[in-house]
């Protein structure tokens, strides 16, 4: 359960962080672009897009559904390489690294 917490922590913080670098969008991509079989949907959005409309309510339902969480994977490599040249996203990166410290 703390795991939970922990990450349910982790996505607030990350939304907080998002709205405050106005990187938060109020209308979601278009259907065929969430639909997208790419890691990351590499083809359709931008990470921060990913973030938002794929990884974070999935997450989330996750966590209020009780369900178990996935366990050992990372997302901060992709980040590190994809905000490289990015300052707005790269404020993302501390909070992405403890999304990855807590499903581990």
């Amino acid at each position: 359960m703390s795991d939970y917490i922990e990450l349910s922590d982790a996505l607030a913080q990350l939304e907080d962080k998002m709205l405050e670098l106005e990187l938060w969008q109020s209308l979601p991509p278009s259907y065929r672009a969430l639909e997208s079989t790419q890691p990351f949907a590499l083809d359709t959005l931008s990470p921060t897009q990913w973030l938002q409309w794929v990884f974070m309510p999935k997450m989330q339902d996750l966590i209020e559904s009780n369900s178990e969480v996935p366990s050992g994977f990372e997302i901060s490599p992709y980040f590190e390489q994809a905000m490289s040249d990015k300052a707005k996203l790269s404020e993302l990166l501390p909070i992405i690294k403890q999304i990855d410290e807590a499903v581990k």
